[in-house]
């Protein structure tokens, strides 16, 4: 039947589409409705070696994403400060350099303006994003210049460690941060991460 067919190549482009995603946990959710959809044309032209790999394909992809989903609350991650010139940190800019300028089209960083703190925001052994600060100009105030997190880690929620758990600004005296002024006024991810509108300026409490 026609119909049954249609379903086969559904389940075949999604499951394509599945692995060219760069974000783990899109990558997880998509594959596991392909394997779903295959799952069901093989059953309908009953081959079923290929049924069961699909069960075993979404048996695994919930496993992963139940794991992956445990990790999303600002668990294990590390926030290393470092010398707003290290190399490393430079590296890292300049590897992402493309993906940050669209994100934050005005952004240039100069590390030698005063007051500049830089991190590398961490996960085990791996590089999760970078965040640069500057003093905001008031009192308790910090002024956020670069918030990037990878492709990998954009899913998972960061934002929630360096913000709410870390502790660098309770013990520098911050308790509020702007958002970065590179960054456009109605990027999503602002309210996202927990900013809101006041004064004209996107603020965040820390």
């Amino acid at each position: 039947m026609l119909w049954v067919e249609i379903l086969g190549w559904a389940g075949s482009v999604l499951l394509i589409v599945s692995l060219l995603q760069t974000r783990v946990l899109r990558l997880r959710l998509l594959n596991t409705v392909a394997a779903g959809v295959l799952v069901l044309f093989n059953a309908l032209i009953e081959v079923w070696p290929m049924v069961a790999m699909n069960v075993a394909i979404i048996a695994i992809n919930v496993w992963q994403i139940l794991r992956l989903r445990s990790a999303t609350h600002a668990e294990g991650y590390t926030l290393l400060e470092v010398d707003p010139a290290d190399e490393y940190l430079r590296h890292v800019l300049r590897v992402h350099e493309a993906a940050i300028r669209d994100a934050y089209p005005g952004f240039v960083y100069d590390p030698a303006v005063p007051d500049t703190w830089a991190f590398l925001i961490l996960r085990g052994d791996e590089t999760a994003g970078v965040l640069l600060l500057t003093d905001g100009g008031q009192p308790g105030t910090a002024q956020v210049v670069l918030d990037y997190v990878t492709p990998r880690y954009r899913d998972f929620t960061p934002a929630e460690f360096v913000y709410e758990r870390s502790g660098w600004f309770a013990e520098h005296g911050y308790d509020q941060v702007l958002a970065p002024e590179s960054i456009a006024a109605d990027d999503p991810y602002l309210a996202r991460v927990g900013f809101h509108q006041q004064d004209g300026r996107w603020v965040r409490s820390v």
